[in-house]
């Protein structure tokens, strides 16, 4: 029994090597015996024959012209509010950085402040400004994406 699962698990791996034309001369000297021997592996390797036959002629259809043109419309859009998200998100962290500072220097602009203070001021107007951009584009996004919009409790 052992010897029979070993025989046709090499029949297996030369009529794999075989369709994909990788066989030395005596390897498929070595199938065309194992072959003759037995119906049910030549049945099996006729099978896989026809298999590679079908899908060497099988082609994918083309999709339609209007698939490929929402396709590439879609990769646009999404590449184009990429860069608008990045564009405004730099912006509106400048523009909100750059109010906080004026506001604050006056603060800053206090000689009796020492620097540390005055640095952690900066930081915490810089924050504030990445995080209100990041609050409300969150919001925005989440908002047009809410598969529970419009529906009620």
């Amino acid at each position: 029994m052992h010897d029979e699962q070993a025989r046709q698990e090499r029949a297996r791996g030369l009529m794999m090597a075989a369709l994909d034309e990788e066989l030395q001369s005596a390897e498929q000297q070595e199938l065309e015996e194992l072959l003759a021997s037995d119906a049910a592996l030549r049945e099996e390797w006729e099978r896989m024959q026809r298999v590679k036959e079908v899908t060497r002629e099988m082609q994918l259809r083309k999709p339609p012209e209007e698939v490929w043109g929402m396709y590439w419309a879609s990769v646009y859009n999404r590449f184009e509010r990429g860069i608008g998200w990045i564009l405004f998100s730099v912006g509106a962290i400048a523009l909100l950085s750059y109010g906080g500072w004026q506001i604050a220097q006056e603060i800053l602009a206090d000689t009796n402040i020492p620097p540390l203070v005055k640095l952690a001021v900066f930081a915490v107007v810089a924050g504030l400004a990445v995080l209100a951009v990041s609050v409300v584009r969150e919001k925005w996004f989440v908002s047009r994406r809410d598969p529970y919009r419009g529906v009620e409790r």
